[in-house]
C-alpha cells in the first residue's frame, strides 16, 4: 500500500531579530520524515515548542517549508504552484485546539456548515442545507442548534461543529492539531470516539497532534515524539509506550499518571 502522506527531510526555519537588532534564524523544524498510509493514524507528540504545531502548517499548506518535500498522493506539495496548491488545500484540512480560531462567531451553524460549499461553487442552496443536516448528524448534533451562533454551543459541540465543517469537502487526512486538550475527561472520550468511528466509516487519514501521550495512545496507529524540531522516536503504540528509547518519551510518559507499561490506556466515554 502507498502512503497517503509522505514527508521527506522537512526543515522550517523562520527569521527574527535578536535584542541587539542582529538577524538570527530560529529552526522549527529540523529534518523530519514519516510516512502515513490511507485510514491510519500518526500521532505527533511532543512539548509545547517543540514544532508539532509548525509541521502542522506545513502539511497543510498553510506555510512553505524552507526544504525538503511533502508527498500527497504522490505529489510534492511543495512543488506545486500555488493555483494547484490551493485546488488541494480541500483535501487536507486542519482542525485547531480552539474552534473560535476557525468558526465565525457572527454566523449561525448552517452558515458555518455551508461556506465550504460557497466558496468552492458547489451545490445550490436547497441541496447545501440538506449536506448540512448530514454533516450534523454524522458528528453527533442536532439539527435544532442550525440557527444558533458558536457562542451559544458547548465546547464538545463547537469541536464536533468543526468536525463537520472540515468533512464538509470530503478530505483524505485531517490535521488535528491539540483538537482534544481544551476539553474536559469525558468529552474528550467523546471526541475521540467518534474521530475513531468517522475512520472506520470513512476511511479517513489523521495527523493527530498532541502534548498528550494518553490521547495519542487511544488513538494512534503510530507515535512520533518530536522534541526541538525532530523526531527522536517513533513506532508502534505498544513499542513506544512500553519500551521507551528516548528521554524525551520517557518524561512524556512520567508526566500522565494514568499511562502505564503493562496495560494500554483506554478513555471511558
Amino acid at each position: 500500500m502507498q502512503p497517503l502522506l509522505k514527508v521527506e527531510n522537512l526543515v522550517k526555519r523562520y527569521a527574527k531579530r535578536s535584542l541587539a537588532g542582529a538577524r538570527e534564524e530560529l529552526s522549527a523544524l529540523d529534518g523530519l520524515s514519516f510516512t502515513i498510509l490511507p485510514g491510519t493514524t500518526l500521532a505527533v507528540v511532543g512539548e509545547s515548542g517543540s514544532g508539532k504545531s509548525t509541521l502542522g502548517l506545513c502539511v497543510a499548506c498553510l506555510e512553505y517549508p524552507t526544504s525538503g518535500s511533502i508527498w500527497f498522493e504522490g505529489r510534492d506539495i511543495v512543488e506545486l504552484a500555488e493555483d494547484e496548491r490551493r485546488r488541494l488545500r480541500p483535501q487536507i484540512q486542519l482542525i485547531y485546539q480552539d474552534p473560535a480560531t476557525s468558526l465565525n462567531p457572527r454566523w449561525n451553524t448552517l452558515e458555518i456548515l455551508t461556506e465550504p460549499f460557497a466558496l468552492q461553487h458547489k451545490f445550490e442552496r436547497e441541496e447545501m442545507k440538506q449536506r448540512a443536516y448530514s454533516l450534523l448528524e454524522l458528528v453527533g448534533l442536532s439539527s435544532e442548534i442550525l440557527g444558533r451562533p458558536p457562542a451559544e454551543l458547548s465546547g464538545g459541540q463547537r469541536q464536533r461543529l468543526a468536525i463537520a465543517r472540515a468533512l464538509a469537502l470530503e478530505p483524505k487526512l485531517l490535521i488535528l492539531d491539540e483538537a482534544l486538550s481544551a476539553l474536559d475527561c469525558s468529552v474528550q472520550a467523546q471526541i475521540a470516539n467518534l474521530l475513531m468511528e468517522l475512520q472506520s466509516s470513512l476511511g479517513m487519514t489523521y495527523l493527530f497532534i498532541t502534548h498528550d501521550l494518553a490521547i495519542a495512545a487511544h488513538l494512534a496507529d503510530e507515535i512520533a515524539v518530536m522534541n526541538h524540531g525532530r523526531i527522536v522516536e517513533q513506532g508502534p503504540v505498544e513499542k513506544i509506550l512500553r519500551q521507551p528509547q528516548n528521554e524525551t518519551t520517557r518524561q512524556l510518559l512520567a508526566a500522565v499518571p494514568r499511562m502505564t507499561r503493562t496495560a494500554l490506556p483506554a478513555l471511558d466515554p
